[in-house]
């Protein structure tokens, strides 16, 4: 089957519309009434300071981003500094605030850019490698955008069955409607990387993906791969990880792997989804 072709002119008009068409969401545009707080506290409390930290840590992935690439093309720069970070740091000050009325702490998002993402900085340099480098970043931004999805869209059907009409119409609909074009901005650079790429610069991607997969927010600490495990559980994904997995990895199945062998979706994918469920049910063993 022949590639798609995406052009950078239409990666430039893609995040051109998304700044004009999806500003970020008014704090006033917001109604935090909460009809019965218990309830949502107890049942989300955990999963909303989740989504907090991960969508406040945009600061720190813009500071990643700038020492992975620091050639980055102009259209990226757009996007991660003009549009992306500007809407997901909202939808963070946004899912904090509604914390707060429900009498939880504020979210602890990491903010320092961790070693290994400064060491592979050094070779970034090198404009090859770092061909490779954005390739990877594609493909995790693809997979969190859709994790997002996935998470909102949940959030909303568990939302709609406790009557909390404000918080699923002003805070969940209008995060979740924004993420789509983030996914889209993903799936069409990586579609238009991986069709330049040399052989052994695919190779390269490949092994580096495998080697840093990461569900959303894990950072490959235990701690967060188990609020990650619990997170899932809450939404309803852990009865079924392979379908989830088949969700959030199928776009690199298609693109970075080919569908090698029939591949519906990296093996990589489920292993993190089993070993953040592994890690909550340790978890929750122990504090039995």
């Amino acid at each position: 089957m022949a590639r798609t072709t995406i052009t950078s002119q239409q990666l430039a008009d893609h995040v051109k519309r998304l700044g004009e068409e999806h500003p970020p969401i008014r704090m006033e545009s917001i109604d935090f009434a909460i009809n019965d707080p218990d309830t949502v506290r107890e049942r989300f409390g955990a999963m909303l300071d989740y989504l907090a930290r991960v969508e406040l840590e945009v600061e720190r992935n813009v500071k990643e981003l700038d020492t992975i690439l620091p050639n980055a093309p102009e259209v990226d720069v757009a996007f991660y500094r003009g549009v992306w970070a500007d809407q997901e740091l909202q939808h963070g000050r946004i899912l904090d605030r509604v914390k707060a009325e429900l009498g939880l702490p504020p979210a602890q998002p990491l903010t320092e850019v961790g070693t290994p993402v400064k060491a592979l900085g050094v070779i970034a340099h090198i404009q090859p490698i770092q061909d490779v480098v954005r390739c990877v970043y594609y493909f995790t931004g693809a997979s969190t955008e859709r994790q997002a999805v996935l998470a909102y869209s949940a959030l909303i059907e568990r939302l709609d069955e406790l009557g909390e009409d404000a918080l699923l119409n002003t805070v969940v609909q209008p995060i979740k409607r924004q993420e789509p074009g983030h996914f889209a901005f993903y799936q069409m650079s990586a579609t238009k990387v991986v069709g330049e790429l040399r052989p052994w610069q695919l190779y390269l991607a490949r092994q580096l993906r495998a080697r840093t997969y990461e569900l959303v927010g894990t950072h490959h600490d235990p701690v967060y791969q188990a609020q990650m495990g619990r997170v899932s559980d809450v939404l309803g994904f852990g009865s079924d990880p392979v379908e989830y997995a088949r969700e959030i990895g199928r776009l690199e199945a298609r693109l970075l792997w080919a569908n090698s062998q029939g591949m519906e979706f990296p093996p990589y994918v489920l292993a993190a989804i089993h070993e953040g469920r592994r890690l909550a049910a340790e978890e929750s063993a122990k504090a039995a």
